[in-house]
This record gives structure tokens, sequence and C-alpha cells, in this order.
């Protein structure tokens, strides 16, 4: 399989990753954590793991998500709080029947919600 190299700032290294790889999610979509409680909406997509590993070895090992599939970068809410979720596809589900996200940060990368997802705002695409 062909492989791509990014560099990833958030990880502080190159990462390594299929060239074509297949996310469930996009940008924009409302998704629902399959084991705790909380949603968001997508705002980043990255093909594999690429975060620390100190990130990556906090995880508890029997629950921790195998690295060779899609991460997604999430404005994340719960009950308490909003904040910014790093998650693997496998652990997520699509909740578009949740209604809107309330997080601070959407306005300012969304514009409307509509059918379950956002769209993001024009001036943010290319």
């Amino acid at each position: 399989m062909e492989r791509a190299h990014f560099f990833s700032s958030q990880a502080g290294r190159t990462i390594n990753a299929p060239r074509q790889t297949r996310s469930r999610f996009g940008i924009g979509d409302v998704v629902r954590h399959r084991l705790f409680d909380f949603r968001g909406v997508v705002f980043d997509v990255d093909p594999v793991f690429a975060n620390s590993e100190e990130w990556y070895e906090s995880i508890p090992e029997d629950i921790r998500p195998p690295r060779d599939q899609p991460f997604y970068h999430l404005l994340a809410e719960n009950e308490e709080s909003s904040y910014v979720a790093y998650v693997s596809q496998g652990n997520l589900v699509a909740d578009g029947k949740g209604g809107p996200v309330d997080h601070p940060t959407v306005p300012q990368l969304f514009e409307t919600y509509e059918d379950g997802r956002y769209r993001m705002r024009r001036s943010l695409t290319h």
C-alpha cells in the first residue's frame, strides 16, 4: 500500500499514513462517543492517529483504540462543559438527531446547522 507522510504539530513528529483512507464522518458532521457521554461537531480529520505518545499512552490499555484508523477533532460538549476532543473513528457514531452542538467556537467555524450537520464558513473553505 502506498504511504504518505505529513508533519503533525500536535504530535511533534512526522506521521506515516496510507495515501488513501476512508473516513466515516466529514467536517461538519455531528457525532456522539460510543463509550462516554459527549457529542460534538467534526472540524478536522487525521487519516491515522496524529497526536502525542503521552496522549495515546494516557488511554487505559483495555479501551485504547488502534492507531491505523481516522481520528477526528471535535468541538465537543457534555452536560458540564465545552471542550476540544480527539477521538478515533471506532469510538464515534452519527448523532444528527441530537440537534446543534452548544460550543462557543461553532459560530467561528460554521455557518448553518441543517439536516444533522453544519456547513463550514465559506471564508474557511478552499
